[in-house]
């Protein structure tokens, strides 16, 4: 009799198990995304040199954007914060920053140029339709899910999907820069948000340096 609730237990243990959702996917794809949050890992090496760091990031559409990056002890390294039209690459370790246009500063995180809605798109799997001015050549498989995608000399390729959605949980991408891969390691959609995840008040607390004086400090 042991024996038979014994095996009863296991078998309700594991159809609870195999209907959790993916550990990689925090909350349900909603038809629309209005935000997005989560973990993910970077790699790339390439001429302008090599990166390998963790990074948090919260995208609110339509063009606001953070990204804070640690290496992989976990030790702060920098932030990213876009917003209102503004973008900072912030050191808050040495209370300075350097402002840029958007896509330099996604540049120096990612080693290649990408607007911040290019960039959520990578992550979401979710890419706006019949908008010229992206200017990507994207290939689907037979789910409808975008695979690959091409722009210019830049192309990433999905090699891992979150099981049962179209989100990407690995992308390797190339350009004649560099090349590397970005594994997404959480994700959801539609949270309650931070009330400062998008503060702006280490202008007047940090002192404004040039991209050269930073990359000297890190």
């Amino acid at each position: 009799m042991r024996a038979h609730k014994l095996l009863g237990v296991c078998f309700v243990l594991l159809f609870l198990l195999c209907c959790r959702p993916s550990p990689v996917l925090l909350t349900p794809v909603p038809p629309r995304i209005d935000s997005m949050e989560g973990y993910a890992s970077l790699r790339y090496e390439g001429a302008q040199g090599s990166a390998k760091t963790k990074f948090s990031f919260l995208f609110v559409s339509p063009d606001q954007g953070r990204i804070d990056a640690s290496d992989f002890l976990g030790r702060s390294l920098y932030q990213v914060i876009i917003t209102e039209g503004q973008a900072y690459f912030v050191l808050p370790s040495k209370r300075v920053y350097w402002q840029a246009v958007e896509e330099e500063i996604v540049f120096r995180f990612m080693g290649f140029h990408l607007s911040l809605e290019e960039m959520a798109s990578l992550l979401s799997g979710h890419w706006p339709e019949n908008k010229p001015a992206f200017a990507w050549d994207l290939q689907r498989d037979g789910q409808n899910r975008i695979i690959r995608g091409k722009r210019g000399d830049l192309q990433f390729f999905v090699e891992d999907f979150v099981p049962e959605t179209s989100i990407a949980r690995q992308i390797f991408f190339s350009h004649p820069l560099n090349e590397g891969h970005l594994k997404i390691l959480n994700i959801g959609f539609n949270q309650p948000l931070n009330e400062r995840a998008f503060t702006t008040g280490f202008v007047r607390r940090f002192e404004e340096k040039t991209w050269e004086e930073i990359q000297k400090m890190f």
